[in-house]
């Protein structure tokens, strides 16, 4: 599959360019790929599938506030997109400035809310009779400080920002929490899934067929009892009546070993709907562990021997 076009959750210079651009690179697609900021996960999918574009970068899951909304029900809604890669970005903030303005003259921060909110500790103890100013996003932050649009002495935004707009970068890694990471998934239209590494992920969406009692717990017995491991779930409302739910999962895994496809055959059963996103490398490179009594040599040594049984 030929990757040239990129659409990304813009605007310019965020995380998610950050993301991209480092999937890019590893890739060494940098040099003739084009990239094309949207205004929002939906118009970045939108033109995967309307063929303006080959694949979207869109954020799907942040280490402090959980899953984002509009990408999961953005994939799940649509049901003919693919999820190829994933990246992992640190979240860190830096203090930017014009140049040749001085420290003592910040008496005011531009930033997105969610921006400001990992700060917030920073900003109260290093400058704190600064006030802060909302902006649409900390990337718009760094943009309207450059270009004077804005009341703001300085900006709360991402490196990659600053150095966009020609910032002066005072603080650096300035976020409460410094561990703080968001992932971004890879987005293209259907096609050949990439090769198990044995260190991938799966993601799917699966409705229950209602909300009666042991409805969830029969959907997840089918991953426990063959040795499948989640690491995200989510739910989300399906729109159809309360206590309707839908949800979005990760598992440790590929669809192409034995015990994830029967897992997800029992899955198909059990669900009212289920929705494969695909199966595609785990940016970390973790091994996923394997039962001994799950690995595909086991399902087919069971196989064998049912086989064994029927034809005595």
């Amino acid at each position: 599959m030929s990757l040239n076009r990129f659409a990304y959750l813009g605007p310019e210079a965020t995380f998610t360019e950050a993301a991209l651009l480092s999937f890019l690179d590893s890739r060494n697609l940098r040099a003739e790929a084009t990239t094309h900021p949207m205004r929002n996960a939906p118009s970045a999918l939108d033109a995967v599938l309307e063929g303006d574009c080959d694949a979207a970068v869109v954020p799907i899951e942040n280490s402090l506030e959980g899953g984002v909304p509009a990408t999961i029900d953005a994939l799940t809604e649509n049901g003919r997109l693919q999820i190829i890669a994933e990246v992992v970005v640190p979240v860190r903030f830096v203090l930017a400035v014009k140049p040749g303005t001085n420290r003592e003259e910040i008496s005011s921060f531009g930033s997105h809310p969610h921006g400001e909110a990992q700060v917030r500790a920073f900003m109260n103890e290093n400058f704190p009779e600064a006030v802060y100013l909302p902006t649409s996003s900390t990337a718009a932050a760094a943009r309207d400080l450059a270009n004077d649009a804005g009341d703001h002495m300085a900006a709360v935004c991402p490196a990659l920002a600053a150095q966009r707009y020609g910032l002066e970068i005072v603080a650096e890694d300035i976020g409460d929490r410094k561990d703080a990471v968001t992932r971004f998934v890879v987005v293209t239209r259907p096609g050949p899934l990439p090769a198990p590494t044995g260190a991938d992920k799966t993601t799917i969406v699966a409705a229950l067929r209602s909300d009666r009692a042991g409805s969830l717990l029969e959907l997840l017995e089918q991953f426990s009892s063959r040795g499948v491991n989640m690491s995200r779930i989510e739910s989300r409302p399906t729109g159809d009546g309360l206590g309707l739910y839908q949800f979005s999962i990760d598992l440790l895994g590929h669809i192409h070993e034995a015990r994830m496809a029967e897992a997800l055959q029992g899955v198909h059963r059990a669900a009212l709907t289920l929705h494969f996103l695909g199966s595609y490398p785990s940016s970390d490179g973790a091994v996923v562990p394997i039962d001994p009594t799950t690995t595909d040599e086991s399902f087919a040594a069971a196989a064998d021997w049912l086989e064994s049984t029927l034809g005595a």
